[in-house]
């Protein structure tokens, strides 16, 4: 299965970090802060013109205070 950052089980995932990110009270700013990236690179990932890893995922969880795991719960019963 081809899947583009179009495909609506990715949109839920880009819903779903910046949800996080808004639950957590962080700005866009903050969060890049703490990733260790810019503002324009979580902007880009929350607009559908980047993709996300595994690792940085998990990185995003963390830097809003939500264990990985839980937040993978939560984003499969988005997208099933």
């Amino acid at each position: 299965m081809s899947v583009s950052v179009h495909h609506p089980r990715y949109v839920a995932l880009r819903n779903h970090l910046k949800a996080m990110r808004e639950a957590a009270g962080m700005t866009q700013n903050q969060l890049a802060d703490a990733l260790g990236v810019t503002q324009s690179f979580v902007s880009k990932i929350e607009r559908g013109e980047r993709y996300v890893d595994v690792l940085f995922y998990m990185d995003w969880c963390r830097s809003c205070a939500v264990e990985p795991d839980k937040a993978m719960r939560s984003l499969e019963r988005l997208t099933a």
